[in-house]
């Protein structure tokens, strides 16, 4: 979601205490660009997984918390049903995850209408077929750019089926319970992508 990620970046290659990061801080926390705070939303979705979880403990009688991965498999199980729908009947883990659209699935779909209304609002919203980084560092092919993602979907989302949930589940949902695999979760996640984003674009100039 382009139009999120530019009020998320960091100059990560310094330092927390070096006068850029400072200033890089200050910006952040009193924009005058008209775009949301990246404080405000975080305390947003804060209260968001509160409330979702309160909600499906009262009217659902199970609590449930917040999370993404599964919902894209789920997606795969409704669109392969329509092929093969024995297989899936037949498949182990639809057998646990029941292919079906429950309130996650339109959490999922809600965070698109929401990221885009959240863009128009502060008008940062623009159509981006290639991210400048990614152009800078392997040209403007829209194909070779879409065949990028692709592959790097399908490594998250089965890395996201092997820790048994994704940032969201791990980092949202497993850190407000303080749960010890979440913040275990949690650091590989950011410290595997730390290297991969070095080794795939290199130290910045």
């Amino acid at each position: 979601m382009v139009f999120l990620n530019r009020h998320a970046r960091r100059p990560a290659a310094q330092g927390f205490g070096s006068q850029s990061f400072q200033e890089g801080t200050r910006m952040q926390s009193n924009r005058n660009d008209g775009g949301w705070s990246p404080y405000l939303a975080g305390a947003l979705v804060g209260v968001l997984a509160i409330l979702s979880a309160y909600a499906t403990t009262v009217w659902l009688g199970k609590t449930t918390y917040l999370g993404a991965s599964t919902t894209f498999v789920r997606g795969a199980g409704i669109i392969e049903k329509q092929v093969v729908p024995e297989r899936v009947e037949a498949n182990e883990y639809f057998t646990k995850e029941k292919v079906k659209v429950d309130w996650q699935f339109m959490l999922v779909l809600g965070i698109f209408a929401g990221a885009f209304i959240a863009a128009s609002t502060d008008k940062s919203f623009k159509l981006e077929g290639v991210p400048p980084v990614w152009k800078e560092r392997f040209g403007p092919s829209v194909g070779k750019r879409a065949a990028a993602a692709f592959l790097g979907g399908i490594v998250a989302m089965f890395g996201a089926r092997m820790a048994d949930g994704c940032p969201s589940g791990h980092g949202l949902s497993g850190m407000m319970q303080l749960s010890v695999s979440a913040f275990v979760a949690l650091a590989m996640f950011f410290g595997v992508g730390i290297v991969v984003a070095a080794m795939v674009y290199g130290r910045r100039k």
